[in-house]
């Protein structure tokens, strides 16, 4: 009996240094995980809890009541994302303070609140800085500790998922088991190859392989800094069940956003400010770059080598993030911050990559993979899967006039998209004329002329 309670109490020491451990790797910031291991914000107690302080919390407040004129407590607190508690107290603070007055009584013990002259001044001012007054920003350790929780370094994809995430897409087996093991480093991939063979559409599908929803803040806050993370542009919310009792036990930290794990996409149109924190000059809020809003999920360069910046000027920027898995941001104030660069970067081109980057870049990137041109089967195949898409009836020996005809008499290269392609020509010349659409050798004629009329 002495031996058993000894060795629970080892046990539990055990679990106790264990547990200082992982508040030491985080810097005393260790996340909270649900039944099933995942990360889950809890709605904080204190300001303090919440790496917050009472004059930030009062900046939120004034300026939202000096563009909104006047709001009950319980409105401001879902402004500012904050428990009505907490602001419930502030609020009474700032009424002792002067700088808002009540206006009236509110149902459920609470007031309608608005400005004083005071307040009005003194609301102004925190304008003047900056125009946010959306929810309360998170503390950057938090962020960080969440990303490590939510990492693409703790998820190990199987060739199934593989199968469920490019459900149809037709890729051959040799190229799947390229893809699996790159998707499954959580590192940087080239995807290369002809141009209409899929390379966007892998890249784009490459985050289905890890599965489920993230947590991120809608805005962190470093040292009086504001930058907005969520960006509905980007990012997909999938907001918690309405009535499940894990979450509503759980009290959620409405600062944060539950989203699809994002995939961003930027091609010939990405900038070399898109990949650093910017600021409006009008309105003081600084926006998050695009690597930071990718964190835990799949950042797609398309069409690499075609930027309107210098491929150097990429390749500089994240020489060193791509190994290191770490960023250094540099703030309005001129405060430079740590933050992850935990994301799958997917550079996609249809140029050589020996020709756009040096040794040194592509040593950083471990995996090339070449897609190429789908085999005169699997272009047979694409057409019967496009045709049932398209509600078009297969015709084996239509198409095989097709490639007779308008591929092997021109040398011309199959391309994984014509099936689809010229399939739409015939749809819509079908539906224009009030004709069945089917696979015919006049309809393929007339598609080729218009497609391939420049080609």
């Amino acid at each position: 009996m002495q031996n058993s309670c000894q060795s629970d109490a080892d046990a539990a020491l055990e679990a106790a240094i264990a547990r200082i451990g992982r508040l030491a790797d985080s810097g005393g910031n260790e996340p909270t995980l649900d039944d099933d291991g995942r990360f889950m914000p809890i709605e904080p107690d204190s300001f303090r809890a919440a790496g917050l302080t009472d004059s930030e919390i009062e900046a939120l407040i004034l300026k939202f009541l000096l563009a909104r004129g006047d709001a009950t407590g319980r409105e401001i607190a879902d402004q500012i994302k904050l428990p009505f508690v907490l602001a419930d107290e502030l609020l009474r603070n700032l009424k002792e303070s002067r700088l808002v007055v009540h206006r009236g009584s509110a149902p459920m013990n609470d007031f309608q609140y608005q400005l004083s002259d005071l307040g009005r001044e003194r609301g102004r001012r925190y304008s003047q800085h900056c125009t946010y007054f959306g929810a309360a920003p998170v503390a950057l350790t938090d962020y960080i500790a969440s990303v490590k929780a939510q990492s693409l370094a703790g998820q190990h994809p199987t060739p199934d998922d593989l199968l469920r995430a490019f459900d149809g897409l037709l890729l051959g087996k040799s190229i799947l088991d390229r893809l699996g093991p790159a998707i499954s480093s959580g590192r940087g991939l080239f995807l290369f190859g002809p141009p209409g063979n899929g390379k966007t559409s892998i890249a784009e599908r490459i985050t289905k392989v890890f599965g489920w929803e993230i947590w991120i803040p809608r805005a962190i806050g470093v040292d009086g800094e504001i930058i907005r993370l969520f960006d509905p542009m980007n990012h997909e919310e999938v907001p918690p069940a309405a009535g499940n009792g894990l979450y509503d036990r759980s009290k959620i930290d409405k600062r944060w956003v539950r989203i699809r794990r994002p995939t961003i996409v930027a091609g010939g149109e990405l900038t070399i400010s898109q990949l650093e924190v910017t600021i409006n000059s009008s309105t003081g809020i600084s926006e998050a770059p695009l690597q930071l809003k990718s964190n835990c999920g799949t950042l797609v360069i398309d069409d690499f080598g075609r930027q309107r910046m210098h491929v150097n000027e990429l390749l500089n920027r994240w020489i060193v993030p791509l190994e290191k898995r770490i960023d250094f941001l540099s703030l309005p104030n001129g405060k430079k911050i740590q933050v992850p660069f935990d994301q799958l970067v997917v550079f996609s081109t249809n140029l050589e990559p020996r020709d756009l980057v040096d040794e040194a870049f592509l040593r950083r990137i471990p995996y090339k993979i070449e897609v190429i041109d789908p085999t005169e089967e699997e272009f047979h195949r694409l057409f019967e899967l496009m045709g049932r898409e398209l509600e078009i009836a297969y015709s084996r020996e239509s198409v095989d006039y097709l490639i007779s005809t308008h591929y092997r008499r021109v040398h011309r290269p199959f391309r994984f998209c014509h099936p689809r392609d010229l399939l739409l020509q015939i749809r819509n010349y079908c539906k224009y004329n009030g004709a069945q659409a089917e696979m015919s050798n006049d309809h393929f004629d007339r598609a080729v002329e218009n497609y391939f009329a420049v080609m």
